[in-house]
């Protein structure tokens, strides 16, 4: 082909022999007087020359990487309101009705599985068609939603039948549906190892936890007063949940059950967001207004970010750069440089917005 023809000029300098088009050979990328340009070049300007045309080689081959989306559902106007965290803009809408609450997106990032009160169910949402095409159908009032590491199932918190409800993700069958002790479980997370799941019991001072193999129930772990939010260590080492009447984080050793640390944090804490690196926990506090990080070598709070009002679940994009927090009451996202824990705007939502997913 011409191009190899010309790199091995590039390589070489010398320039290949010349023939046409009618020849039955292919033709030179090269004129006749390419044989003096190629004594000419110098090898500087050859290897310049060689640098960029795999510049090119290698811009044209690789994809342009899209912004991440944050997807946020708002309960009290039934809808997602799709935000580019490149320019922390709405970009779109997505109309389900009813109340969408906790949200998971399937590993290839064309599927949203939400809860929905109304119509006590999962709903399957096309992210591309932004419709419903499915739903499964789950006890009285599901809230969150949580979906296994390696894709294939999802677990929903519902708190009224006080359960756990797992369904296969490429079936959209129910697999298990296992009673827990503590009352109105309002959270069910998979640990990034996949082996535990952990639920908040709302009404009461206990996380349950469940083996994600077997799918029973194998501990109870007592914390503070209406325990709501939860993370994981990457390392799936320690667990943090936060307390909302408590107004406090727990920290738990999972391998012992055992309590490591009471975080003091603001009024009403409720979500939780682990950094990657596992190395800071952000806390929303509802009745403050503010999320805190938290240091998980030391178990103390590092920095206060003013936000919206009735802040609640939150995400981070994929570099963790940025985190984005759903306040209920001011029908807004927050979003924090969580380099310099600064807040960085606020942007307008649908009505309630319960929190947010970022692929």
């Amino acid at each position: 082909m011409a191009s190899t023809r010309f790199m091995s000029f590039l390589l070489a300098g010398t320039a290949p022999a010349p023939h046409s088009p009618g020849s039955g050979r292919a033709f030179s990328l090269c004129p006749p007087t390419c044989a003096g340009f190629a004594r000419w070049v110098s090898p500087t300007l050859r290897l310049a020359l060689l640098l960029s045309v795999f510049a090119l080689g290698a811009c044209a081959q690789t994809p342009l990487k899209r912004p991440a989306i944050a997807y946020v559902p708002n309960e009290g106007s039934g809808t997602f309101s799709l935000i580019d965290t490149a320019s922390d803009t709405v970009i779109g809408e997505i109309r389900l009705g009813g109340k969408p609450r906790g949200t998971a997106i399937s590993r290839d990032r064309r599927t949203l599985f939400v809860s929905d009160s109304p119509t006590n169910s999962l709903k399957v949402v096309d992210i591309a068609k932004r419709a419903a095409i499915a739903q499964v159908a789950l006890g009285k009032s599901p809230e969150g939603v949580s979906l296994s590491p390696d894709g294939r199932t999802v677990a929903v918190a519902v708190e009224e039948s006080h359960s756990v409800t797992f369904i296969d993700t490429a079936t959209l069958k129910v697999v298990a549906d296992v009673r827990v002790r503590g009352q109105n479980p309002e959270h069910a997370v998979f640990s990034p190892d996949g082996r535990w799941l952990f639920v908040s019991a709302e009404d009461g001072d206990t996380v349950d936890v469940i083996d994600a193999r077997t799918r029973m129930q194998v501990a109870e772990i007592t914390v503070g007063r209406r325990p709501r939010g939860i993370a994981f260590t990457p390392d799936s080492r320690v667990a943090y949940v936060a307390c909302e009447i408590a107004s406090t984080v727990y920290a738990i050793d999972v391998a012992s059950r055992k309590v490591l640390a009471a975080i003091k944090a603001g009024q009403f804490s409720n979500g939780l967001t682990m950094m990657p690196d596992g190395k800071r926990v952000y806390v929303s506090n509802g009745r403050d207004a503010s999320v805190m990080a938290i240091d998980t070598a030391t178990n103390t709070i590092i920095a206060r970010i003013a936000v919206g009002q009735r802040p609640w679940n939150m995400a981070l994009t994929p570099d963790a750069r940025k985190l984005y927090v759903a306040n209920g009451r001011s029908n807004s996202v927050s979003v924090i440089d969580t380099a310099t824990n600064t807040k960085l705007t606020d942007i307008p939502v649908g009505s309630l917005p319960w929190g947010v997913v970022i692929p």
